[in-house]
């Protein structure tokens, strides 16, 4: 059971994940720690790196802005993304973000509002897709953590909430679509 993610290990969670071997890398035991984790947390989606496992996958279980306030046995089909590239991002958006790895840290980043993604699914197929608005969102702070790249390192200003404090915030600030092209 996984209960903790890497927490304040700056050095750790900042170092750029390689990517999976579909021959050598027990990826479905990566998928699955993931998805214990994340039915286990309200968290929105998690990359490997975040549980001690620095390889390019993104595990997504839900993107629904207002997962807070839903029970957290009610979420989308999981998705999986094996060595994600993003080839194109569109618009602009804004939201404040959390992060199971930064504890109570908080800020408000933007991101793209549509992603084109080249990845490779559980078979090894290469596919294509795109992501819009909050999906994209998510998406991107997970590719971030690829990349070494966390949320605070971007955020426009960071500061300290409890989850309470972040719930409230973005109940007076939703999630915000600036530009869709």
């Amino acid at each position: 059971m996984i209960r903790k993610t890497i927490e304040n290990d700056l050095d750790f969670l900042r170092q750029v994940s390689s990517d999976v071997d579909f021959e050598n890398d027990d990826y479905n035991d990566y998928i699955n720690k993931l998805k214990e984790y994340c039915r286990e947390n309200v968290v929105y989606a998690m990359a490997p790196v975040q549980i001690g496992i620095p390889k390019r996958l993104i595990y997504m279980k839900n993107t629904k802005p207002d997962m807070e306030n839903n029970e957290n046995s009610l979420y989308d089909e999981e998705r999986i993304y094996i060595n994600p590239v993003i080839t194109k991002r569109v618009g602009k958006t804004k939201f404040l973000e959390g992060c199971e790895s930064c504890m109570d840290l908080v800020g408000v980043v933007e991101r793209p509002y549509l992603l084109e993604v080249e990845y490779y699914d559980k078979d090894g197929k290469k596919t294509k897709t795109i992501l819009e608005g909050f999906e994209a969102t998510v998406f991107s702070h997970e590719f971030d953590h690829l990349n070494g790249v966390l949320h605070i390192d971007i955020a426009e200003e960071v500061i300290e909430m409890t989850y309470e404090e972040k719930k409230k915030y973005r109940m007076e600030h939703p999630y915000e679509i600036i530009l869709k092209e």
